[in-house]
């Protein structure tokens, strides 16, 4: 398998599709604008097929998290949201896939650290 198509992390081990997809959101987010996927090849830290980056690319506006415009035969990609509300999207689809919400909730804020439950307390309390 030739190096282009084989990303890799420290160590050269094969670097996770999660990793990968992480780095491309970044890059988009650090961008401020679209970006097709060759110029998205350009910027990533490891060299990787065009096709590669492109599937994640679909991939990730397949599943919501970014939005599309055509560009000469192609798109360009964008982030639909900030970083934390990618990382609030995530949650409620973490939450909405669990089998009983009242308890993943509960649990979910009896781990919380004291901060983050006044946090959330002060939160939930301005919705009011």
């Amino acid at each position: 398998m030739g190096a282009v198509d084989q990303p890799s992390g420290p160590g050269g081990k094969r670097r996770g599709n999660g990793d990968l997809e992480a780095e491309v959101l970044a890059l988009l987010h650090a961008s401020g604008r679209p970006l097709t996927p060759g110029e998205v090849v350009e910027r990533l830290s490891t060299a990787l097929a065009h096709t590669t980056v492109a599937t994640t690319l679909a991939r990730l506006h397949g599943r919501g998290v970014l939005s599309r415009e055509p560009v000469g035969r192609g798109y360009a990609y964008t982030p639909v949201t900030d970083e934390s509300g990618l990382t609030a999207k995530h949650m409620h689809q973490v939450l909405a896939g669990g089998p009983d919400r009242e308890t993943v909730l509960a649990r979910f804020v009896s781990d919380l650290s004291d901060e983050d439950e006044l946090l959330l307390r002060r939160l939930l309390a301005s919705e009011d």
